[in-house]
């Protein structure tokens, strides 16, 4: 399955919690990314035309601030080793002419047509490194560039390099950690002048062509004082960011050698902890304390906070786009929760042990993002309406909470938002006590709001409260600047998009025809986003009779004027489930057939 739909939807952590039930005090982040918008989507690997196309139809109009590209520099190609997505991060030199991605004018567009779009490029920039001791003799790069380890012509020779020539052996000396080579990479001396002026002038070209930050890539590699010195030499970002120098990030897996706390004078951090405690929480159905967060985190404006990154997708794995409704949950929690700056994962699928590259051409070029194919998850449209909650609910705290069991949690952000999750596998339903003014809301935890149009269910708070039944790993969100109209004069009825459904229905008939065809053994389920279609669960998805072969048929009561997504699942005897390709399939619940019936008659595609 491609594109997930927000499943209406953190922290028995291996390391321990660090959540209590203590209220977050708001506080602007101070170390905040420019802009009003801060949340950042990495969409990794994706072609620099691609991410222009997302951030004019998608990312702009839901209010995601910025995107996390991958590297744009020159790389080694190592078609041996099948195009591994680790090759972009070995560079060669610092033109932008050729990657995998695309040329030097289709990253300007990109940043060009982002920027148009109200969308920041935060260029992913190794400095610590070159290339590494596997890519020897593998050239040339990717622009054409002959090289060997140590020597990039025209760029770096072997005096631009450490003295310890070496992996590190001692993760517990920090000169090691900082001087020697990470896994065979040839380790820049980043307290040379010249290794300073050509690291920043690489920089200086992506700010002078529009880029507004970076992730410093194995930040805690380059000491504190290198990391300050290239800072030093960056120019002001575009005036549309408000001027000033880019806004940093970086990569620092802290440890008992090297913290977060020393790299946070020269910007953000990554708190990788909070990654652990949010993925377990989910994971675990643990996430009843989660409204506040204790002593060990980095401070809140200086944080950069994730469920998954590139990484921990496929080292140490705690929660990922594979477990689907949870991983979904947790990614709109982390937009509903006031700490840190967060990062949402978009990014794609494979097998084995993790170093495939993205879909691809014959000769290793990223092909453009489908959403639509399998292998591109695409996980951000997921919780695309999530990022205008964020944004409308800045500055506020969280007030009061609520919670039933260790899997269920509300809050509210003042009285500009409220959310409620349950991760849990029983439907919650209850009524919430909330500050937000009377009024229809689109519950943009299942849905999107984009120029006062909700493709979502509606709820109406009336009297300082709304009732809510939530699925099973799902959510519910709603926030002051997404409020609707019903057609109804008395309100919309719980659950119900505002305007949909004449009353003339309770529920619907709903029957599904599919054409598939099937093995011996195999069976058809159709699924989709709510309650009654198993909320993309294929455990709890409607069964289909195959008594009518190749048509596979099935019903279900649905109210009327319910939206909803789904798609058809075949189950093997021995449990997998195969996803039907291509997009979801959207529909809305109506008397379209007559007598309060309707039919999908669909084929497999």
């Amino acid at each position: 399955m491609a594109v997930r739909r927000p499943l209406a939807a953190v922290l028995a952590a291996v390391f321990g919690f660090a959540l209590f039930l203590v209220p977050l005090a708001a506080s602007p982040a101070l170390a905040s990314p420019p802009g009003d918008e801060d949340v950042v989507v990495h969409l990794f690997q994706w072609r620099w035309e691609s991410v222009a196309d997302e951030c004019e139809s998608t990312l702009g109009p839901n209010g995601f601030g910025a995107v996390q590209v991958s590297p744009p520099q020159e790389h080694v190609v190592l078609q041996s080793e099948g195009y591994p997505w680790w090759q972009d991060y070995q560079p060669v030199s610092y033109t932008l002419d050729q990657t995998r991605r695309g040329t030097r004018a289709d990253f300007v567009d990109m940043v060009d047509r982002c920027r148009e779009a109200g969308v920041k490029i935060y260029v992913d920039a190794v400095i610590n490194h070159m290339s590494g001791t596997g890519s020897v003799g593998t050239g040339p790069g990717s622009a054409g560039s002959g090289y060997s380890k140590y020597d990039y012509p025209g760029v770096y020779q072997t005096q631009d390099f450490g003295s310890c020539r070496r992996d590190i052996a001692d993760w517990g000396d920090k000169w090691e950690v900082q001087n020697c080579e990470l896994v065979g990479l040839s380790d820049l001396d980043t307290s040379s002048t010249h290794v300073r002026d050509r690291v920043a002038a690489y920089l200086n070209d992506l700010v002078d062509i529009g880029v507004a930050g970076f992730r410093y890539d194995a930040a805690k590699h380059v000491p504190e004082a290198d990391v300050q010195a290239i800072n030093s030499r960056l120019r002001d970002v575009h005036a549309d960011w408000g001027g000033g120098k880019p806004y940093v990030f970086q990569e620092v897996i802290a440890d008992g050698t090297i913290g977060t706390g020393s790299y946070t004078p020269m910007g953000d951090v990554t708190e990788f902890q909070y990654h652990r405690d949010i993925s377990n929480a989910f994971k675990n159905g643990d996430i009843s304390r989660l409204t506040g967060l204790g002593d060990g985190l980095t401070s809140s404006d200086k944080a950069l906070v994730f469920v998954a990154n590139h990484d921990t997708q496929r080292s140490h794995a705690i929660l990922t786009h594979t477990d689907r409704a949870r991983y979904d949950l947790a990614q709109s929690f982390m937009l509903a929760h006031p700490y840190g700056t967060p990062k949402v994962m978009s990014s794609y699928t494979w097998s084995g042990d993790g170093k495939a590259g993205p879909p691809m051409s014959s000769d290793g070029t990223t092909s453009a993002t489908d959403c639509s194919d399998p292998r591109w998850v695409c996980e951000h449209r997921a919780v695309a309406g999530m990022a205008s909650f964020h944004n409308a609910t800045d500055g506020h705290g969280i007030g009061d909470a609520r919670t039933d069991g260790a899997g269920r949690l509300a809050f509210a952000r003042g009285d500009a938002g409220y959310a409620a999750f349950n991760a849990t596998g029983g439907t919650w339903t209850s009524t919430f006590s909330t500050d937000l003014p009377d009024g229809t809301y689109c519950d943009v935890a299942n849905g999107t709001f984009v120029d006062g149009v909700c493709d979502a269910p509606g709820y109406e708070v009336s009297g300082g409260s709304f009732t809510a039944s939530i699925p099973a790993n799902g959510a519910v969100a709603l926030h002051v600047e997404a409020l609707g109209e019903c057609e109804d004069p008395d309100g919309c009825e719980p659950g119900t998009p505002p305007g949909d459904g004449d009353g003339a229905c309770a529920a619907i008939d709903s029957r599904f025809h599919a054409d598939v065809t099937t093995w011996y053994g195999q069976e058809v389920y159709v699924v989709g986003s709510i309650p009654e279609l198993g909320s993309w669960d294929p455990d709890d998805a409607v069964h289909l009779s195959a008594d009518d072969y190749p048509v596979w048929k099935g019903r279900v009561t649905i109210p009327e004027g319910t939206r909803f997504d789904y798609k058809y699942v075949k189950r093997n005897p021995d449990g997998g489930i195969e996803w039907e390709s291509g997009g979801n399939r959207s529909a809305v619940a109506d008397d379209s057939g007559g007598g309060c019936t309707q039919t999908f008659a669909d084929a497999w595609t």
